[in-house]
């Protein structure tokens, strides 16, 4: 897609063409907005390109934390604002006709230690109360025993990227413009709204959505609120007798993520393993690409690894991503950051409640991420 070359003149601009930007852009689009997106790279080729593409509701063990910290009113908004978010999205998918190899798959996060077995009974107790089909099990599909996981049903894995250019492609027919290799540099928030971007156009705007995953503008000291953290990807195929069936988390071992997609017409299924967080610009990433290559041989042996590749999340201070005003005098500029790894059910939540906040709807959960 072209820079954006001239200036322009819309109701709403879009920085950022990830998850929650695209997101953002096409709900604007479908409410009657005149909405430009401004790209600075190429559109999905950020975080949401590298991202391990689990659509959940559960959020490794976030609902006892959130009934402890925001009451259970919270986590029952929490859990209904990304519940509603997987749905939303399988209705698009659906609606669209949207080949992005979509998949129906349980959502698991467990432990191996026996002496954190009672953490995920209470974090199974607590994603059931906010409202998920959550429940305690001890036995999954994975290669190895584990001491007890929380299982939530009915959640799913896509290709991302594959669904962002679908979206793309229908914003775009609706009237909605993208522009990429589009840098934005500078920002005022008057009425109307100007952006300014390194190609020397300025986009003059109603109201504006900074989804750059970590805001390139910080107007309320966000910075103070954000930590950004790392984590390492390796991939490689397996037979389909293989599959693990589910997607795993474990806050163990310096984290570990386990899920398959299809990878060809063999049935053959393509294995992607995260884990190995840590702050950007701290030790070792090839002993750590190392560390996560042996597990994954460790535990499945003979998976040829083919790829590996490294993605970012921000993670919020207090639990919640923010999505709303970009600071607490913002009449029409917004942002959304902080989805703390799990950006794709947060993205689409963001898209949401961003349009309820533009188009003066009520959302139930607008306060919660404010």
């Amino acid at each position: 897609r072209p820079a954006l070359d001239a200036d322009l003149e819309t109701d709403v601009v879009v920085i950022g063409a990830g998850i929650a930007g695209l997101s953002a852009a096409w709900e604007l689009t479908r409410a009657g907005r005149r909405v430009a997106v401004l790209e600075a790279g190429r559109l999905a080729a950020g975080v949401t390109g590298h991202t391990s593409a689990k659509l959940t509701a559960l959020h490794t063990l976030v609902y006892d934390k959130l009934r402890r910290t925001r009451g259970p009113e919270g986590a029952r908004l929490y859990a209904r604002s990304q519940s509603e978010a997987v749905e939303h999205a399988a209705g698009i998918v659906a609606a669209l006709g949207i080949d992005c190899d979509w998949e129906t798959r349980d959502a698991y996060t467990y432990v191996r230690d026996p002496a954190r077995a009672d953490e995920l009974r209470a974090e199974a107790a607590a994603a059931a109360d906010a409202g998920l089909p959550a429940s305690f099990v001890t036995e999954t599909a994975l290669p190895f025993p584990v001491a007890g996981a929380v299982r939530v049903t009915g959640q799913a894995q896509f290709h991302p990227r594959k669904y962002l250019l679908a979206l793309a492609e229908n914003l775009e027919a609706q009237g909605g413009r993208i522009f990429e290799s589009t840098p934005v540099h500078g920002l005022d928030g008057g009425t109307p709204c100007r952006v300014s971007t390194d190609t020397g156009a300025t986009v003059t705007a109603r109201d504006v959505v900074v989804a750059t995953h970590y805001p390139v503008f910080d107007r309320a000291l966000l910075f103070a609120r954000l930590s950004p953290r790392r984590e390492l990807v390796v991939a490689g195929s397996i037979e389909a007798d293989r599959d693990v069936d589910g997607m795993y988390i474990t806050p163990e071992e310096n984290t570990r993520s386990v899920r398959t997609a299809p990878l060809d017409d063999e049935g053959r299924r393509l294995l992607i393993i995260t884990g190995e967080h840590f702050t950007p610009g701290t030790g070792d990433t090839r002993e750590r690409f190392e560390r996560l290559s042996a597990w994954a041989g460790e535990h499945f042996p003979g998976a040829g690894l083919t790829h590996a590749w490294a993605t970012q999340d921000i993670d919020p201070s207090d639990t919640v991503p923010m999505v709303g005003p970009l600071h607490p005098g913002a009449q029409h500029t917004y942002v959304a950051t902080g989805f703390g790894g799990w950006g794709l059910s947060g993205g689409i939540m963001a898209g949401r409640l961003l349009t309820a906040l533009i188009t003066g709807e009520e959302c139930a959960w607008a306060g919660l991420y404010d």
